[in-house]
């Protein structure tokens, strides 16, 4: 591939002085916000430039428009959602003090600040390592935070050998590159690099420009699928004997980020790979993370994940690409069908005497509103109690190794700061997802967070007219198609279209083993529920035994749920 044909940021990459490029000078200047290739760069720390879209809109007295409002996201990797006490209140009182008060917990299981001036930065991620924590490789063309069911049952092997196997992937997949130590960790002298200084080191895996995009890895067993498996861009399904990993299927190709107007892009599933034991199954990772760092598209972004590779040269091709970097022919998978999943809400034996707590954070966001303070209530059981904690891909938290002596003490700080119980949370909230969208993301087109709570509201009184209240049925929402939230393998999903107006898509399932399909072109917000609830009067009406309201609407399809509804297909691209 020639240098004129590589995209920008790829040849950035390679000019970066191994993800160094301009930052220790531009963290030394007076400017609120960084340069166009800083802001690249900055990706692979851990953070994002942001501003303030609602501040966009203000004006000045004079009428003239108020200046962009800077500030960074920073994201905390936080392999398989694994928190300590102390480690969760660090990053309550960061968001306190440097950020805007609130802390988010991610759909990949991490951390993330929000508000955070770039005169704060520095402090900031030193402050994040010190708790023994990183955000190196929380973003940008790496892999980033694996994820991994975060459940801490004690009665077997099976959870231990997979977050032991999170652990590891984590390490090993890491940048080679000392940048990060340099410009966050040392002192100011420490942080003035120059090319005459630059001495790279090796990155095996990476090579001289990192990987064509993000790169996303996840480990789940069959019975629950909560990291939705199959979106990832390498999926480790654990197979499971005698209450013990015998190995993982490895699951390629994956990925949930769509451009519309580009019909070359789309949400896909992973393909099923090959069977992987214990001790071989970070070899073939490698393998497959070495095939699309030399083969994947490094001309255009919006074709560069690894899924669009695999599509293109189709599994058996592809197979062979990894056969050959790992250096030995791979098994078939094995039959391990996914069949469920759960939120990991409430109260749960643990196995070993103790107990674990899952808690909901609508949509992540931790934070004190009204009577529901998240943040004060976090704070005061993690301080009186000091238990160790997990994130869950559903954006909630589990508190672990409770003693069972100290249940009713924790229920009554939960009453105390107005934290639900998950019985007194309808099942369509607790599997509600939504993005942070605005008005923080420069993607999002529309809200997402911020909306999806009275959505919920509106959902649950329409399931309640239709008896579908005790029913599990999954809405996903994002501001965009990238589909942070994963929303294309939801029993429905909501992609920002246009300001307030959303793309429903139906037919995929809570388990996260199908794509769902477009139902409807730019839905308003508010018509949602109501254009939603006929469907829903049928399923009631016409399901087989155990199906689930996405199987239902796969089974029937669009053209004949459209006529449920009453509208026509031209209709619903009106919309």
């Amino acid at each position: 591939m020639s240098e004129t044909t590589l995209s920008k940021i790829e040849l950035l990459k390679l000019e970066s002085r191994q993800l160094r490029g301009t930052l220790a000078e531009e963290l030394q200047n007076d400017r609120p916000d960084f340069s166009a290739d800083a802001i690249q760069m900055l990706k692979y720390h851990g953070s994002y430039q942001q501003d303030d879209r609602d501040v966009r809109k203000q004006k000045n007295a004079d009428g003239t428009r108020k200046q962009k409002a800077y500030s960074c996201l920073i994201r905390t990797a936080v392999p398989g959602g694994k928190a300590t006490a102390e480690q969760f209140l660090a990053e309550l009182d960061l968001c306190d003090r440097l950020g805007n008060g609130t802390l988010r917990i991610t759909t990949r299981q991490g951390f993330q600040l929000h508000g955070v001036l770039k005169s704060d930065l520095k402090e900031t991620i030193r402050k994040i390592n010190e708790i023994k924590l990183s955000t190196f490789a929380a973003c940008g063309d790496v892999s980033r935070n694996v994820m991994c069911c975060p459940a801490p049952y004690k009665n077997n092997h099976v959870r231990d050998q997979m977050q032991q196997l999170t652990d590891q992937l984590a390490i090993h997949f890491r940048p080679q590159s000392s940048s990060y130590y340099e410009l966050w960790l040392t002192d100011e002298d420490g942080n003035k690099q120059n090319h005459a200084e630059f001495q790279p080191v090796a990155e095996p895996i990476y090579g001289e420009r990192y990987l064509p995009r993000k790169f996303k890895i996840g480990v789940a067993e069959p019975s629950d699928n909560c990291i939705d498996v199959y979106t990832q861009d390498i999926g480790l399904l654990a197979i499971v004997e005698a209450d013990q990993v015998v190995g993982y299927n490895v699951i390629v190709g994956g990925g949930m980020g769509n451009t519309p107007s580009a019909d070359k892009t789309f949400p896909r599933l992973g393909d099923e790979l090959t069977f992987a034991t214990p001790d071989d199954v970070i070899a073939v990772c490698e393998a497959v993370v070495q095939v699309q760092r030399d083969y994947g598209n490094r001309e255009d972004r919006k074709r560069a994940r690894l899924k669009y590779l695999v599509h293109d040269l189709g599994g058996a091709a592809f197979k062979a690409k990894v056969e050959e970097y790992y250096g030995a022919a791979l098994p078939a998978p094995r039959h391990a069908p996914v069949t469920g999943i759960d939120d990991h809400l409430g109260w749960h034996v643990q196995g070993d005497g103790k107990l674990f707590l899952g808690i909901n954070i609508e949509n992540g966001r931790v934070a004190d509103v009204g009577d529901v303070r998240i943040k004060s209530g976090l704070r005061a059981i993690f301080e009186r109690y000091g238990m160790a904690a997990r994130l869950t891909p559903l954006q909630s938290v589990i508190l672990c190794d409770v003693d069972p002596a100290d249940r009713r003490g924790i229920e009554q700080l939960l009453r105390e700061y107005g934290l639900k119980s998950a019985d007194e949370l309808s099942l369509a909230r607790r599997f509600a997802v939504a993005c942070p969208a605005l008005p923080t993301c420069g993607l999002a087109i529309t809200e997402s967070e911020r909306v999806m709570p009275q959505l919920i509201d509106q959902m649950e009184t329409v399931l309640a007219e239709h008896k579908l209240d005790r029913t599990q049925i999954a809405i996903r929402m994002t501001g965009c198609p990238n589909g942070c939230a994963r929303p294309y393998v939801a029993d429905v999903g909501l992609v920002g279209k246009s300001v307030g107006k959303y793309t429903i898509y139906l037919g995929g399932n809570p388990q996260g083993t199908r794509i769902g399909f477009v139902y409807q072109e730019a839905t308003p917000l508010e018509e949602i529920a109501a254009q939603l609830s006929p469907l829903l009067a049928g399923y009631q009406a016409e399901k087989l035994a155990e199906e689930g309201f996405g199987d239902y609407c796969s089974r029937l399809g669009r053209e004949t749920l459209l006529a449920k509804a009453g509208q026509s297909e031209a209709m619903a691209l009106q919309n």
